[in-house]
């Protein structure tokens, strides 16, 4: 199958081609005819499977020049509010239509000034409903609705905002939804809010036979130097380690830098100009390990990932498998590695319950060389660290508890 088969414009195809996608995606060849035909639809595909490009074809199908918005993505985080903007200006750079990202965590007063001149908003729920309440945003005239990554907004609490917009939009509309899982909650959405909804479903792109899943009993005291020593021995491109808080993944990151790993952090304390600047690093391979929370795990287009780490494990076992997908698609090989102290145990436990037919193997622990630990939480994103208190000690097996 190819883009010319699926009812794209002779203008849309030639911007397809000049991006670089030659082929269509699973995803891409079952719901693209089926979004030009104006059909609603629910998409069942993961991250990274191209559902952007899918509904950015219907988006740009319908959307006029100089009409107001006409055209409303939903997204759970800002960076993938980000991302889809970007994907949709590209798909539109030979027509006059622009579109904006909406999202909390910046000022909302130059959103407001971009709101009066744009044709299709990618938007986070929570900042849109400030709009609304503002009467900043004119939802009349929407004649497409997409929901991306639907689920992981029902995760985040977000689906009684996303009722409330999608009340306030036109009843007579397109509405999409794109879903790494399909929950019951949101086929309850999809049966108020859609008219005969067409599922269509595409394959995982992570490849179980090249994806290699293993796990290291590891003490707390044990976990960081066990980190040091499998970044710097394994031969391996860009790694993901996925904390569950804040707080760890600092300390981590500060951590990994005192022992000569070049490594960026991205959670929700950030700004967003940093966030934004530390994805764009790792992107481009000026760092080779991304310290990261849940935040990360979905909706971000990065490639060339051989490595998960979980320095914790997450208490939803469908996190594990949404950081997991991170690696090894389109045929490269990919490894997953789990640190697994006490504290572990039971979120390891229902991984392995719900997902039976993972094979994850345990590795025993190698001697671990010398580390450097600063418990210190003052450190500057330079990598510049003061008033710091550095051990240093040796890990053969047991924590010395002589630094």
């Amino acid at each position: 199958m190819k883009f010319e088969n699926l009812d794209i414009s002779d203008e849309l195809l030639k911007t397809i081609e000049r991006i670089g996608h030659t082929q269509p995606t699973e995803i891409q060849e079952k719901s693209i005819p089926l979004i030009m035909k104006r059909k609603d639809i629910i998409g069942e595909s993961a991250t990274g499977s191209g559902k952007t490009l899918a509904f950015g074809c219907g988006i740009l199908d319908q959307v006029v020049p100089n009409r107001g918005l006409q055209a409303l993505v939903l997204v759970p985080t800002r960076e993938l509010a980000e991302q889809v903007k970007e994907s949709i200006n590209s798909l539109s750079e030979r027509r006059r239509i622009k579109a904006i990202a909406v999202y909390g965590g910046v000022s909302i007063n130059p959103q407001m000034t971009a709101l009066k001149r744009t044709e299709v908003v990618v938007a986070t729920p929570g900042r849109l409903l400030d709009h609304m309440k503002q009467r900043t945003v004119d939802l009349s005239g929407v004649k497409i609705l997409v929901l991306d990554e639907a689920d992981r907004m029902l995760d985040m609490g977000f689906i009684k905002h996303v009722e409330r917009i999608m009340q306030s939009c036109p009843r007579k509309r397109q509405t999409l939804f794109f879903s790494a899982t399909i929950p019951e909650e949101i086929k309850h959405l999809a049966n108020r809010y859609m008219q005969y909804p067409i599922k269509v479903s595409a394959k995982n792109l992570v490849d179980p036979g090249k994806l290699k899943q293993v796990y290291y009993n590891a003490g707390r005291g044990l976990k960081l130097p066990l980190l040091v020593n499998l970044l710097k021995n394994e031969n391996q491109g860009l790694a993901m380690i996925f904390c569950n808080t804040r707080h760890t993944t600092d300390f981590v990151v500060r951590n990994l830098r005192l022992n000569n790993v070049n490594a960026l952090a991205i959670h929700g304390g950030l700004t967003q100009n940093k966030r934004s600047s530390m994805i764009s690093s790792f992107s481009n391979a000026k760092a080779s390990v991304l310290v990261c929370t849940d935040v990360a795990s979905r909706g971000l287009h990065i490639e060339n990932i051989s490595h998960i780490y979980n320095y914790e494990m997450p208490k939803d076992p469908k996190d594990y498998v949404h950081r997991i997908g991170r690696t090894a698609r389109a045929g490269e090989s990919g490894r997953v590695v789990n640190l697994i102290s006490e504290q572990d145990h039971d979120s390891f436990a229902r991984v392995l319950r719900n997902y039976s037919t993972f094979n994850v193997e345990k590795i025993n622990q190698p001697k671990l060389e010398r580390v450097i630990i600063s418990k210190n939480n003052g450190f500057k994103d330079g990598g510049r660290f003061h008033n710091s208190k550095n051990k240093r000690a040796d890990f053969g097996g047991r924590y010395n508890s002589r630094w």
